[in-house]
């Protein structure tokens, strides 16, 4: 099983669940607070891969829900100045295992890179899978 590094919001409730799914996965998750990291643009980059740069934001984020920001407006070195400055705009969460880095937490694509199915099956653990796990159910960044 993996060693997660897993860099999130304390106190967000999906990461929480997200955190569950990796346990009961069999994974050890080592928890980060992505808001006091000291991020660097080359750091933050490494975990958005090919993934265009609209895909990088937490939408829920105040600053992007006012309309103060949009990421549609934004190029590459624009996005991570913000994102550094401002870790709410970042999706999380931010997972690192060995040399590979993901962002956000789609349960297919985790499924197929370190596995996701529960070593103990359980209804919660089952829900949790099909649940959306990305938008923050208290709406508040």
């Amino acid at each position: 099983m993996a060693i997660v590094s897993f860099y999130e919001k304390p106190g967000c409730i999906n990461n929480t669940k997200q955190k569950k799914l990796l346990l009961a996965a069999g994974h050890s998750v080592e928890s980060h607070n992505l808001l006091t990291e000291p991020w660097t643009s080359a750091e933050l980059r490494s975990y958005f891969g090919d993934r265009p740069v609209v895909e990088w934001f937490n939408y829920t984020a105040p600053p992007i829900k006012s309309g103060q920001i949009n990421p549609t407006e934004l190029d590459e070195a624009t996005a991570l100045e913000l994102m550094v400055n401002n870790p709410l705009l970042i999706k999380r969460p931010l997972m690192r295992v060995e040399d590979r880095r993901e962002s956000g937490f789609d349960p297919t694509k985790i499924d197929a890179w370190i596995g996701l199915r529960p070593l103990a099956p359980s209804p919660e653990m089952a829900h949790l899978l099909h649940h959306d796990l990305e938008t923050c159910p208290r709406n508040s960044g």
